[in-house]
């Protein structure tokens, strides 16, 4: 056994006597060695007004096979960075996040206390159902678009049938609608229950003309065709009675350009409206992504400040005050507020967050990020992002597509080689040392979304393989986010977006249930053991085709392995590192049974094998 690889230590109650602590308090911080390791003296080495402070530590608890050391910090400043100081006679080492070195580290993979940090710890306990409305399920028919009842941009809406397939946009404009409603996810609350999903994640809303409603027209009135107010009155009291959270997606980026402030800023060029917007001195405006119907707002107004987060009744947090929503999904989170010269985006959330964590300190607050998003997870703004950049893509890479990003740079015929379990390992957890160790707790992880081709319907999906990416999936830190159908294996395409928008298949006949046993029982775990909520993480085993991650605690270890080898291939995990030493463990899904000896798994995987084995620590 390699006493580097056992050195250990997180913000979490197993290593930090409060994880959550005030300013000025007190804390205990605890590091995890072997018991033979040549460690003499370990240190804190923390970050203290600016220089660098070393704090003694004393062993403090011995196990069988380890010995932990304690040293106690004043959090006496808003962040604390640190890292750990190792003397071993005739070498020093240095331990962060991201390992064990021999030469000073940066400090930008050091351990990270937040004080005062407004924690909603019912999210890393949580499994989410993301809902497109109109394509979830129909309470009230009377309530749907009717076909010809509006025009926009030269197309009329069309009424389609609710289980039909989704028009491509040549033909439907987004103007074509299923009739889903928010009554409809009321009727359908035994079977989220059923499933085991305790939060819910809604696409938008609010007033708008096209289907997916991006394009808001009121941020303060629900559209009637899916329920108005009174629906969402309803649907959240229900799904809180039933114990269920609910956030809500809205685009504080843009509106449509029938919203009244665009209308007016058009009719008025002297108008407050006007300033709302960008427009340049010729009368053109700026429509996010180059689009013009999604024009982009512009928040050097004191007015729209006021309106989206400043006030006491601001959008942030009226839905919460009146309506006891649960928290924000903020789409395109990453270019709201920016523009040239404005670079608004860090302190519009520094802002949103202060106005609605003093409503409703627990309230989730997620914006969506595709790719490197630190700027915004520091402990000051966002509480989590939607984690494609560390969970869907490079799982998605591993199994051999080609990156969403890339796609828009190389040929899309080119066979571009896929992640290796290498490079799986290296992407996760490069965002995961980053980001404060309470932040990490908070991600938002997602496989598929309304926004990209569901991974089942791809070329590239083998069912054995979609086991183990959905097992990392719900291991990695954070929580866990459910495409509503993923959990049937619900069909769809993949030329575009509407392709990943089918409506939800409501004839179990027709229901894979395969993936409804895996999701299941994925989703139990998720739910109910403290190891996949706030247990420690660490990547123990990486090749050119197969990843180990685990997730544990004191108590309980959950081994989670992927491979996508052709041939049945011997790995050796050191499972040591969790605390498993001469512990058996069986597999979640099949039974199997397992036993690690001397602190090694020696264990068989294959495509067609990957697994999830729950052990027993024996520290």
């Amino acid at each position: 056994m390699n006493w580097e690889k056992s050195v250990f230590s997180e913000v979490n109650k197993h290593f930090v006597s409060n994880p959550y602590p005030t300013f000025n308090e007190y804390i205990k911080i605890s590091l995890r060695l072997l018991k033979n390791s040549p460690v003499k003296n370990a240190y804190i080495r923390a970050i203290i007004d600016g220089g660098s402070r070393y704090i003694k530590m004393q062993p403090s608890k011995y196990t069988n096979n380890f010995v932990y050391y304690t040293g106690w910090l004043k959090i006496s400043q808003k962040f604390i960075n640190y890292h750990f100081v190792l003397d071993t006679g005739n070498k020093v080492f240095f331990y962060t996040r991201k390992g064990i070195f021999s030469y000073f580290p940066t400090e930008d993979n050091d351990f990270v206390i937040v004080a005062d940090f407004e924690n909603p710890d019912w999210v890393p306990k949580s499994v989410f159902y993301q809902i497109f409305p109109d394509r979830f399920a129909q309470g009230k028919p009377e309530l749907a678009v009717k076909t010809g009842e509006y025009e926009y941009k030269g197309f009329k809406t069309l009424k389609v049938e609710f289980n039909s397939e989704p028009l491509p946009y040549s033909k439907g404009r987004c103007l074509d609608f299923h009739g889903g409603d928010l009554y409809g996810i009321i009727q359908k609350i035994p079977y989220l229950k059923e499933l085991g999903i305790n939060a819910v994640y809604l696409n938008p809303i609010f007033k708008a003309l096209t289907h997916h409603r991006y394009d808001c027209i009121d941020y303060f009135e629900v559209d009637p065709h899916l329920g108005g107010n009174e629906g969402l009155k309803n649907l959240v009291e229900e799904l809180h009675k039933n114990g269920i959270k609910i956030i809500l997606d809205v685009s504080i980026n843009h509106t449509g350009t029938e919203h009244k402030w665009f209308k007016k800023a058009l009719e008025d060029p002297n108008s407050e409206e006007r300033g709302f917007y960008y427009f340049d001195d010729k009368g053109n405006y700026r429509g996010w992504a180059g689009l013009d119907d999604l024009p982009q707002l512009n928040y050097n107004s004191k007015t729209l400040r006021k309106i989206i987060f400043e006030d006491e009744n601001s959008l942030v947090r009226f839905w919460i005050k009146n309506y006891d929503i649960d928290g924000w999904r903020f789409d395109v989170a990453n270019d709201t507020g920016r523009n040239g010269r404005d670079q608004f985006g860090n302190e519009i959330f520094q802002k949103i967050r202060e106005a609605v964590k003093s409503i409703k300190k627990d309230a989730y607050l997620i914006g969506e990020h595709w790719e490197d998003n630190i700027s915004y997870l520091l402990g000051d703004q966002l509480d989590g992002c939607m984690n494609y950049f560390a969970s869907s893509r490079p799982l998605r890479c591993f199994a051999g597509e080609v990156d969403w990003f890339l796609r828009n740079i190389v040929e899309l015929n080119r066979n571009l080689d896929a992640y290796s379990g290498t490079d799986l390992e290296m992407q996760i957890i490069q965002h995961f040392t980053r980001i404060p160790n309470q932040v990490a707790f908070l991600q938002f992880n997602l496989l598929d979304s309304h926004d990209m081709p569901r991974f089942h319907n791809s070329q590239k999906f083998y069912f054995d393989v979609y086991k183990g990416m959905m097992i990392i999936l719900f291991l990695l830190p954070g929580t866990t986010s459910v495409y509503y159908g993923d959990e049937i294996g619900l069909r769809g395409r993949t030329d575009s977006v509407e392709g990943c928008r089918y409506p939800m298949e409501w004839d179990e006949t027709k229901w894979n249930k395969d993936f409804l046993t895996l999701y299941k029982t994925l989703i139990k775990l998720k739910t109910s053991e403290e190891a996949l909520q706030t247990g420690a993480y660490k990547p123990l085993f990486a090749d050119d085709d197969t990843f180990a991650f685990v997730r544990f605690t004191e108590e309980k270890a959950f081994l989670g392995v992927i491979s996508k080898a052709n041939e049945e291939k011997s790995i050796k995990i050191p499972t040591y590192v969790a605390g498993v030493f001469e512990s058996k463990g069986k597999d979640i899904f099949t039974g199997e049974e397992f036993k690690a000896n001397s602190g090694y798994l020696d264990t068989k995987v294959s495509k067609k094998k990957q697994l999830l084995i729950e052990f027993n620590c024996d520290n």
